[in-house]
């Protein structure tokens, strides 16, 4: 059983309605301690799935209430005794929570996805090294080492969170996503290119090719990688283990289209581009759908229409670029056969 602590610090003369209502929430444990004349402690034992719940009404509450404040953290282990009934109860609740999509809180979510969607010192020195690697990579048409390069996966946070703030109708965030995606784009298109001028681009190299044209498959592949990190990001695992997916999705074409770009081969940097863009809103509306199917939307009811509207559209709107970039992979391809 995945459990959570949440602490709540309450100023006194607020206690006894904020206590009343968090008591009628679904918990594991409750205990209160006074903390000073001023503020009581409350302490909740809940179980994962159960936490967004009692967040989303403590967040309205320290919204309006000055003083109040509210803490999350994991809990690694608890030991207490079960009585055969409660033993039963959770056996049940495991079994229906097997067919669910599990997911962490959207507070939890919102913080992680934020501080993606940001650019840093850091993330700036990860996109570099990445491209710098991936280059290197396809100059010597190692596969190795251009997967190696992946684990860095200093894309899969923007992008993922476009599709996070296209849920919540965030279009702060949408904003503050896209800028870093874009920036993390121009500087591997910049440095990919700076590569071109003194080392030889590698025409016949099969890596460098498999990169200069897309079909239907690489959309399904980078569709199927943007679910997988979708999931990653709801179930709070380590970014690297599925970002290696997405970044092998994106990156190298990014690579690929500097370095053709610099070696002024239009045909090929127009092929890499479609990819590139064609990977980029594949993994886009995958995490839209993941996240739509999660449940997750925001607390204040003024911004439920707007969420939901913002989802639709969004939906929408990548659907259709999508399709008309399968149109153009279409019409190219035979072209080429002609």
């Amino acid at each position: 059983m995945d459990l959570q602590l949440v602490e709540a610090y309450v100023p006194d003369k607020f206690f006894n309605k904020v206590d009343e209502s968090l008591r009628e929430y679904p918990h594991v444990s409750y205990w209160i301690s006074v903390e000073s004349k001023d503020r009581i402690l409350i302490r909740v034992l809940v179980e994962t799935k159960d936490t967004e719940e009692i967040l989303n009404y403590l967040e309205g509450v320290v919204n309006v209430i000055e003083g109040f404040e509210v803490l999350l953290f994991p809990v690694q282990t608890y030991i207490t005794r079960l009585t055969e009934e409660e033993k039963e109860k959770r056996r049940n609740e495991v079994e229906e929570d097997a067919n669910k999509l599990q997911r962490a809180s959207r507070q939890e979510l919102f913080g992680t996805i934020t501080k993606a969607s940001h650019i840093t010192l850091t993330y700036t020195l990860l996109i570099v090294i990445a491209a710098i690697v991936v280059t290197i990579g396809f100059i010597q048409n190692s596969q190795a080492v251009i997967i190696g390069a992946m684990v860095i996966a200093p894309m899969l946070g923007p992008v993922i969170s476009i599709a996070f703030s296209a849920i919540l109708g965030d279009f702060k965030l949408l904003k503050s996503s896209t800028i870093t995606l874009l920036y993390a784009v121009f500087i591997v298109i910049g440095i990919s290119i700076g590569f071109s001028f003194f080392f030889p681009v590698p025409f016949e190299s099969s890596e460098f090719a498999s990169r200069t044209h897309v079909n239907v498959v690489d959309m399904v592949l980078a569709f199927a990688t943007g679910i997988a990190g979708a999931l990653s990001i709801l179930n709070r695992l380590p970014g690297s283990l599925v970002g290696v997916m997405v970044a092998v999705a994106l990156i190298p074409p990014n690579v690929v289209l500097g370095m053709s770009i610099g070696s002024a081969m239009w045909q090929e940097a127009y092929g890499s581009m479609l990819l590139l863009v064609g990977n980029i809103t594949s993994v886009i509306l995958a995490g839209i759908i993941v996240f739509s199917l999660s449940g997750i939307q925001p607390v204040k009811w003024s911004e439920v229409d707007k969420a939901k509207t913002s989802r639709k559209l969004s939906i929408l709107f990548v659907s259709l670029v999508i399709i008309l970039l399968l149109i153009v992979i279409l019409f190219s391809n035979k072209v080429d056969l002609v």
